[in-house]
């Protein structure tokens, strides 16, 4: 087994520990884009256990340094993300910047918060990709503020094909802790679901829009 492969087994079983990520076949979750998933994600909760939280920053740190080497910056895609981002730039004695959604409608009408300068390097942290269209906002964010976006880190991916090929569109580079097949694996090996589980989450993933119609 390779370094990786470790490291997103054991990304998805803390995952799991603290339910980050609930698997339920019988009672879907709705997306707020209405999609019926039988997976559901939210890894704000690493933030209220400090030994994942800090596991989760090491791993970035030490795979940005990796994939990317020397940045100006780290920034952190709101809202979930932020904490993680402020981890992962303290950590590496980085400046740290946020990108919301879309632009203030007051104020000064920023899209992104703090201090980004043309030309400067920079790694975007998310805890989440989903179909990728947030993520890949924040992309677009930062270059159109002149920002060189190395790549993009996350904590889980769905692995969906519209995101894999959005991020090819846009010519970014994602590398995550853990991802849906070793979650799936993690899951089955530990009796948190059935064969027949795995079965249904591999046809979500096959067709989220279809699924359970």
């Amino acid at each position: 087994m390779s370094n990786n492969d470790t490291i997103a087994l054991e990304t998805a079983e803390f995952l799991l520990q603290i339910k980050a990520i609930k698997l339920d076949n019988n009672n879907p979750f709705t997306w707020s884009s209405g999609i019926k998933s039988p997976i559901y994600c939210d890894n704000r909760k690493i933030l209220s256990y400090p030994k994942i939280r800090t596991y989760i920053r090491q791993e970035f740190s030490k795979l940005i340094r990796e994939e990317f080497g020397e940045l100006d910056l780290i920034a952190g895609v709101a809202t979930g993300a932020i904490a993680h981002g402020v981890l992962v730039a303290q950590d590496m004695g980085l400046p740290f910047v946020y990108v919301r959604s879309s632009k203030k409608e007051h104020g000064m009408s920023n899209q992104i918060e703090g201090v980004a300068e043309s030309g400067q390097s920079v790694v975007i942290v998310e805890d989440l990709v989903s179909t990728g269209q947030s993520s890949l906002a924040a992309v677009k964010a930062l270059r159109d503020a002149g920002c060189n976006v190395k790549g993009m880190v996350a904590i889980f991916t769905y692995g969906l094909e519209s995101a894999a090929k959005s991020f090819k569109e846009a010519n970014c580079s994602l590398y995550t802790l853990t991802d849906y097949d070793h979650l799936i694996k993690y899951a089955l090996d530990m009796k948190y679901i059935k064969e027949s589980d795995k079965l249904s989450l591999v046809k979500w993933r096959e067709n989220p829009e279809g699924w359970g119609k």
